[in-house]
């Protein structure tokens, strides 16, 4: 018999949240310094109170100390390869979304050699030496890109199943002085992404990726510590959140409209936008910017799941293991169907962002 397409569809998810609780009351006799080394005034409480304001986070999730990010990184994806039912020795590519690869506690660098992908590999004993295994830098629409990835390789006949995963360990590069360490936290997302031929279209339906580099390259940047005297050699993660927040509004919204308006799914057939879990202000003033493009409002609590209250910002982890939350019931309120129209979006360092929009 012989088929109209080959869709792009995950066949299995997985994902690792990190036992290591820090709730925000822990920040409150913290010392936090501007970016020139200032003070920042006010007290503990005072501050830990804003960013629970704009964020939205109330705690995180760290990796403990004998822990790395390729380690979660394959808890996720044994977890993704278990729930697809699949032999592992029939996966194509292994391509691993990060940013700062395997930092070992209490150092600062980054070890990206051999890649995270070849770890992970080597550890879920796979021997099929066709099976491709590399790593995905594009900041935290990591995991999201590896995705569009494996769609190409699988609509180009170069694949059939791919496993993309999202891992990171932020809580190894944060500088302790700059509130921003707030933010950040660990975790790993996995997926099996898989070809399936059919008469009818569902899975992937389209995407869109941008990139803006001109005066938004290094709003995500690595820096010294916002401590006064510290060492200029020793770099920590950075960022320059108000520009990042307006960068975001104004071209998030854009994106996500140039992949849906590429599916010609219409507007209210969208029930779930699954977007990067950065800021929950933000996210929100996003998701309806990305409403109103078309004229509509939109219920924000209704269309948009987060997780982002208990579990941080975790980069390339947030929208892999926001989805697979949700699938197994572990979102309150928020449920995905087979049939269901949903997106996929994220922002991050670079500056990029991505949608993909996807039929369950």
């Amino acid at each position: 018999m012989e088929y109209k397409c080959i869709n792009t569809v995950i066949k299995g998810t997985g994902s690792y949240i990190p036992e290591y609780k820090i709730e925000n009351k822990e920040y409150v006799t913290s010392k936090f310094f501007e970016k020139d080394q200032s003070l920042i005034k006010g007290t503990g409480e005072e501050i830990v109170s804003k960013f629970k304001d704009i964020t939205g986070i109330a705690e995180r999730r760290w990796v403990k100390s004998h822990q790395t990010c390729s380690e979660i990184a394959t808890r996720a994806a044994k977890q993704a390869i278990d729930s697809a039912e699949i032999d592992k020795e029939t996966i194509d590519h292994i391509i691993v979304a990060t940013n700062f690869g395997d930092v070992i506690e209490g150092t600062i660098q980054t070890d990206l050699l051999p890649s995270l992908a070849a770890r992970v590999k080597h550890s879920l004993g796979i021997v099929n030496p066709s099976c491709v295994a590399y790593d995905l830098i594009f900041g935290c629409p990591g995991w999201v890109q590896g995705v569009i990835q494996a769609n190409s390789f699988i609509k180009t006949g170069l694949a059939n199943r791919v496993l993309v995963i999202g891992a990171e360990t932020l809580s190894r590069v944060v500088d302790i002085y700059d509130r921003d360490t707030m933010i950040f936290s660990d975790g790993a997302g996995a997926a099996i992404i898989e070809g399936v031929k059919s008469n009818q279209k569902f899975g992937i339906l389209a995407s869109a990726t941008v990139t803006h580099t001109k005066d938004e390259a290094y709003y995500l940047y690595l820096g010294q510590s916002n401590k006064p005297g510290s060492d200029p050699n020793i770099r920590y993660i950075k960022m320059h959140g108000r520009k990042i927040y307006e960068y975001s509004l104004s071209n998030v919204p854009k994106a996500i409209k140039s992949a849906v308006d590429k599916s010609g799914v219409p507007i209210e057939k969208i029930k779930k936008i699954i977007i990067h879990q950065a800021n929950e202000k933000m996210d929100e003033a996003i998701v309806k910017r990305f409403f109103r493009l078309y004229g509509i409002g939109v219920n924000v609590d209704e269309v948009m799941p987060m997780n982002i209250h208990e579990l941080g910002n975790s980069s390339v982890a947030t929208v892999p293991t926001l989805y697979d939350m949700i699938l197994n019931d572990q979102i309150k309120k928020h449920h995905i169907n087979r049939g269901d129209i949903i997106i996929f979006a994220s922002v991050g360092a670079g500056m990029s962002i991505n949608a993909i929009v996807y039929q369950q």
